[in-house]
């Protein structure tokens, strides 16, 4: 919704729409009409009520018992016919979209104000994957960090083991 674009899709959840009696109950011409109304209701909002001109907008005949197969899913009128279910689908996306608008220009104002208050114009972000941590740029050896926790591998004159167990293999 980027550039106050509409939303490009709505979910549909397959199982519920074969569920449902309404739409179970219909012949597979019924069931193309439907499919074909709801995606001209989702991009046009609205369909003419006319037969002859919903025909037309469509590019094929429409039948009045076809059009009274598919009433259960539309609210129509005399002039114009709209889908409740995808009407209250996107009123759900707009609410959405404003709690986030909300949430993100309450985000910058709380960042704007740190920035003022530190005169720091860069404030770390939360969840990035930088860490805050300053890692500490001397290495320590190996030995240093097996003593630092209470072990001591190497023998009384400060040679390790295993070194000089390697050193008289390699020398035989």
């Amino acid at each position: 919704m980027a550039q106050n674009r509409k939303p490009p899709a709505f979910q549909e959840y397959a199982s519920a729409t074969l569920a449902n009696i309404s739409f179970r109950s219909m012949n597979m011409e019924a069931r193309g009409l439907l499919h074909t109304m709801r995606l001209e209701c989702w991009v046009n909002y609205e369909l003419p009520s006319d037969l002859e001109l919903l025909s037309s907008v469509l590019g094929k005949p429409v039948k009045p018992d076809l059009l009274k197969a598919v009433g259960s899913f539309f609210d129509i009128d005399d002039k114009r016919i709209t889908c409740p279910e995808l009407e209250d689908y996107r009123a759900h996306l707009e609410e959405r979209r404003e709690k986030q608008s909300k949430g993100g220009k309450k985000g910058a104002e709380a960042t704007n104000t740190k920035r003022k208050a530190t005169g720091n114009p860069q404030v770390p972000r939360r969840g990035s994957y930088e860490s805050l941590v300053q890692s500490n740029t001397t290495k320590q050896s190996q030995n240093q960090l097996i003593e630092g926790r209470g072990y001591n591998f190497l023998n009384d004159d400060g040679i390790d083991p295993l070194d000089a167990e390697l050193e008289d293999d390699i020398a035989l």
